[in-house]
């Protein structure tokens, strides 16, 4: 509950009824509504960092969506060069669809599981390392790489978790460089 002197907004439940008979200047009481999150337990204000599960929805719907829009790209690419010079545009319009629509289920299902494969490798050393730092993002990079190319086997495993390693750790400092310097 907000005090007195605190900052924030005001909020007049009877704002709406400005330019009619009703004047809200007649109403004392405003109701003030605090400019920073409200919580419920005094614990939930402690932690700065998502839960599992909330990380597994966030990577996995993050990575399906990039999957589908770049494979929808490259679909539509595909589908304008696959059409013919007498070709009709609704046979144009077609292709194109369907080039996208293929396209963009399959990366979005690839790179879905990836977020998939990254939360739930990334959760599991937060919980066990007890710490979140940057040495977490880079390891679950490097494990989701490994265990993603895994039935290539041992070469290819080890070539794509190094691969994820370098995208997590880049990532992670792009994260800190932008936050550093692009004031929000």
């Amino acid at each position: 509950m907000a005090n007195a002197g605190d900052e924030g907004r005001f909020y007049n439940p009877y704002e709406q009824y400005r330019g009619t008979s009703f004047d809200p200047r007649s109403i004392n009481k405003l109701y003030r509504l605090p400019s920073s999150p409200e919580y419920l337990f005094p614990e939930e204000a402690a932690v700065q960092r998502r839960n599992w599960s909330e990380n597994l929805t966030y990577y996995t719907g993050c990575g399906y969506l990039a999957g589908a829009l770049t494979g929808g790209g490259l679909g539509i690419s595909d589908g304008l060069r696959a059409a013919e010079k007498d070709d009709t545009l609704k046979l144009i319009v077609n292709r194109v669809l369907n080039a996208s629509g293929h396209r963009g289920r399959s990366y979005g299902n690839k790179l879905g599981v990836v977020g998939l494969l990254y939360a739930g490798i990334e959760s599991t050393i937060v919980h066990y390392r007890d710490t979140d730092d940057i040495l977490n993002s880079i390891a679950a990079g490097l494990g989701t790489g490994a265990v993603y190319r895994v039935a290539g086997g041992p070469r290819a495993a080890a070539f794509a978790g190094a691969i994820g390693g370098i995208c997590a750790g880049s990532a992670v400092a792009g994260k800190h460089v932008f936050k550093r310097y692009v004031p929000i």
